[in-house]
């Protein structure tokens, strides 16, 4: 099998594992009745971290502060994950593999080529909501971990992105989110146990 030769400037996936890659993408073509729902997976599953971290918020009215202040600050910490991922991209500049493996079975459409593949930033969303989570309530975190787990695997699956991309991502995802919360937990519980006999009381304190 020929590929287009890697960018000079930038990391070349093809060479780390894109046997695997292939591997994977061929199984995709062996199992077409798969496709449609891991297509619509990939594409929509990332809305189901917005629900965990809603119920995460809700669960964390009946715990204490430092529980609550998890809760509250999950979201920024999907986003400053999400910031660093796509910082990295830019420095490493991998072309996706339907650039550098053209001929591999491809479910969903080729990027740009300035839309670079590592690491992946649906997968860092996933697990940065789901390690945030474990600080809130265990079995949601457990259950949220299983999900971004499924989303890794979706985004080689439907051609997107080398394994590597996904597993970084994961790593970066997961260290980013736990710092923030675990700083949210130490520094902003006393906020927390402020605002929660103010105006905000019915916001972050379950009704007795």
């Amino acid at each position: 099998m020929t590929t287009a030769a890697p960018s000079p400037h930038g990391l070349d996936g093809a060479s780390i594992d894109g046997g695997l890659y292939t591997e994977v993408t061929d199984f995709a073509h062996r199992t077409h009745w798969l496709n449609g729902p891991v297509s619509a997976f990939t594409t929509y599953g990332v809305a189901l971290f917005g629900m965990f971290l809603l119920a995460g918020w809700w669960l964390a009215r009946r715990r204490d502060a430092r529980t609550m202040a998890a809760a509250l600050i999950a979201p920024v910490a999907v986003v400053i994950a999400y910031v660093v991922n796509d910082s990295i991209k830019s420095v490493f500049q991998e072309a996706r593999p339907c650039r550098a493996l053209p001929h591999d079975f491809l479910i969903e459409a080729c990027p740009p080529a300035n839309d670079y593949a590592f690491p992946s930033n649906h997968t860092t969303v996933a697990f940065a909501a789901a390690a945030a989570l474990f600080l809130v309530n265990r079995r949601l975190g457990a259950v949220a971990t299983l999900t971004a787990v499924l989303m890794g695997a979706s985004r080689v699956y439907v051609g997107a992105h080398y394994p590597h991309d996904v597993i970084v991502a994961a790593v970066v995802g997961f260290a980013v989110a736990t710092a923030v919360a675990l700083l949210a937990r130490r520094f902003a519980a006393t906020t927390v146990a402020r605002l929660r006999v103010g105006r905000l009381h019915s916001l972050l304190t379950a009704a007795a």
